[in-house]
């Protein structure tokens, strides 16, 4: 795909063969949940729709296209769900076919997130067409690396990270030899040094293919693509004078297992790390787009309460909740654009935007609940919602009738409401609004009516 803009029909299938096999081991499993995600060669792929439409007729699953940012995301979920590191600044560099993810991490909470077009399987392909290389291709090659790493050079080493932590195969395959041909004797498991990376990086490019098979942790199909794996890390390491790093198994998978169970309970340890995520993202995006906060988060607090206190009326799931308190607070950055036609501005601003700790799926949510928070009102012909499954088509539509109410509440924008009382009495709702004293809510009550 990195060479043609196409997946092959015989990759395709290939693929589909390995799902259908997936498949019937979850359902033999009795799995009620499966996700399937796909990262840079499908984000490239021009025929990517031909693909998810094959895999879910074949499987009925969806697959989930996810960007490079997020998939950074869940690789640094998987390893701070699991590992304890004790280290303030913490860098992860996840090196893959199509790209090079790097995220620094300061006590647990995503600082920086970056995905640069260096991934293995695409630098050979573009760079790499002799065995070994010959030394033009190198020069092309090493020079495109360090101009991709030169652009975000200033981002990552003002974090001065004190631990790297590498994941991936090429990682895994680097630590291996480098313990193999390199060892020191008071050297820990699964880490890199500086001194080995430089051997390593000088040694491979000169081997032919048959001879880097040979070395050991390189194998037989990492043996393809190392060099151009091994000329990114041994760049990252120069470029931000690193000491060199440490492997670790973990990475996307174990973030997406660890996403799905924070999904079923907030609690768990990956929950109050992707709550904190969130928190943080929207109140960056807030700041980024302008937004008052003291209004944002008087309007997450009267939709909070009216989910609570409406929660037999509207009958929303409980998910919910979170999804609607986050348009709240997102719900004005539209007009950061223009308030003309601010409303579908704010759709597309949440709904293209990397606002980390929640899925591509649930920011189309958030932004369909901030959509209608003007005159127009959910249609299943909008863009917004079409989509959308019918359940979350209805769940839309009240969702957002809750935010125009809390919107209503807050008119003023003065913080004169100091509390609301909801009663339901043979389905209808009666609201009671206290304001502080000696401030007037005539406003927010003519909203209201």
């Amino acid at each position: 795909v990195f060479s043609s803009g196409f997946l092959s029909p015989e990759a395709i299938a290939s693929t589909v063969k390995v799902l259908r096999r997936f498949h019937r081991a979850a359902q033999r499993a009795g799995a009620d949940t499966v996700r399937v995600v796909a990262t840079s060669a499908l984000r490239d792929a021009r025929n990517s729709r031909a693909f998810l439409e094959w895999v879910r007729s074949a499987t009925g699953w969806r697959v989930e296209i996810i960007s490079g940012l997020e998939e950074a995301r869940l690789i640094h979920l998987g390893l701070t769900s699991t590992l304890r590191v004790n280290s303030s600044s913490v860098l992860m560099i996840d090196l893959g076919g199509g790209s090079c993810e790097l995220t620094v991490s300061h006590k647990g909470h995503i600082r920086e997130t970056v995905s640069l077009p260096l991934g293995a399987v695409r630098l050979t392909n573009d760079f790499l067409h002799h065995d070994p290389p010959r030394k033009a291709e190198f020069r092309q090659l090493t020079s495109l690396i360090r101009r991709e790493i030169g652009r975000i050079a200033q981002r990552i080493t003002k974090a001065r990270p004190g631990i790297v932590i590498a994941t991936s195969g090429t990682a895994e395959a680097l630590s291996v030899a480098a313990h193999s041909l390199y060892r020191t004797k008071s050297q820990r498991a699964n880490t890199v040094s500086r001194l080995q990376m430089r051997r390593i990086a000088k040694m491979l490019p000169r081997l032919s293919l048959e001879q880097r098979r040979k070395v050991p942790g390189i194998g037989v199909r990492r043996a393809e693509i190392v060099i151009a794996g091994v000329a990114v890390y041994a760049e990252l390491i120069e470029r931000f004078k690193l000491g060199g790093f440490r492997f670790s198994p973990l990475g996307l998978r174990d973030g997406l297992l660890a996403q799905m169970a924070a999904d079923y309970d907030h609690a768990t340890r990956s929950g109050r790390q992707i709550q904190s995520e969130r928190r943080d993202s929207i109140l960056a995006a807030v700041e980024h787009y302008r937004v008052d906060l003291d209004h944002a988060t008087r309007l997450r607090d009267s939709v909070t309460k009216l989910f609570a206190d409406l929660r037999s009326i509207h009958r929303l799931p409980q998910e919910y909740k979170e999804w609607i308190t986050a348009a709240a607070m997102l719900c004005e950055v539209g007009d950061y654009v223009n308030r003309t036609g601010r409303h579908r501005h704010t759709y597309y601003i949440i709904s293209h935007s990397e606002i980390l700790g929640y899925t591509p799926q649930q920011r189309k949510l958030i932004a369909a609940i901030a959509r209608y928070l003007g005159k127009s009102r959910p249609s299943i012909e909008d863009a917004a919602i079409k989509t959308l499954s019918p359940s979350d088509q209805k769940h839309i539509a009240k969702a957002s009738l809750l935010l125009r109410l809390a919107w209503a509440l807050n008119l003023g924008r003065s913080g004169a409401l100091k509390t609301v009382r909801v009663r339901i009495r043979d389905s209808a709702v009666q609201l009671a609004l206290l304001p502080k004293h000696p401030m007037s809510v005539d406003l927010e009550l003519w909203a209201v009516e």
